[in-house]
């Protein structure tokens, strides 16, 4: 059953690709909706701005077009191949600027997006929500470069250690050192903030 469910997102995927090369724009319409909001959150988790992000997230779909006769449907999904060049990409990019990003506490991520009230939920909830999605981030942009990086693949992006391995290219004990290392170093920057608790 997973293998078909595979199957059938790879042919998906290779017909969108197919159709997009041939100069169908609504194809292309459909990659952008689908996978702008992932991209998105990516960026904004390494820049901490918002127009930072949008910038960077417009570069990864302008490379993404200029890419596509590239995508090979044997390799795997598109999404897969997507979300891959879109980390390598945003890595590059944050490797380059080699700098700690601005807080800017007005900047937010939830105000760029679709935001569905759950029912019952207060507005000062909302706002204390918001509040600590902004410490947290804050305290993640105060991480080592090396470790923030890691740490952003793992627990924010979700993914395998494997994948790390392939997006960074350095061995697997070195991403599972930063990823533990990034954690308690987070931990004790959000104690600091008076974030969580000692």
């Amino acid at each position: 059953m997973e293998a078909l469910k595979t199957e059938s997102s790879v042919n998906k995927g290779a017909e969108l690709v197919r159709r997009c090369r041939a100069g169908d724009g609504a194809a292309w319409e459909e990659i952008v909706t689908t996978y702008s909001r992932r991209i998105f959150n990516l960026a904004y988790r390494f820049t901490s701005r918002v127009d930072s992000a949008e910038d960077l997230t417009q570069e990864v779909f302008v490379r993404i077009y200029k890419t596509l006769h590239q995508y090979d449907p044997k390799q795997g999904n598109l999404s897969n191949w997507l979300m891959r060049l879109a980390r390598n990409l945003i890595i590059d990019d944050y490797r380059k600027r080699q700098r700690n990003p601005q807080n800017s506490m007005a900047d937010d991520v939830d105000k760029h997006s679709f935001h569905l009230r759950a029912v019952g939920t207060s507005a000062q909830k909302e706002v204390e929500r918001s509040e600590l999605c902004n410490q947290v981030q804050e305290g993640i942009d105060k991480l080592p470069p090396d470790l923030r990086t890691c740490v952003i693949l793992r627990d924010i992006e979700e993914l395998t250690y494997k994948e790390i391995v392939e997006v960074l290219d350095i061995p697997e004990g070195t991403v599972k050192s930063r990823i533990n290392r990034g954690r308690i170093e987070l931990a004790k920057i959000l104690r600091r903030m008076r974030v969580v608790q000692i």
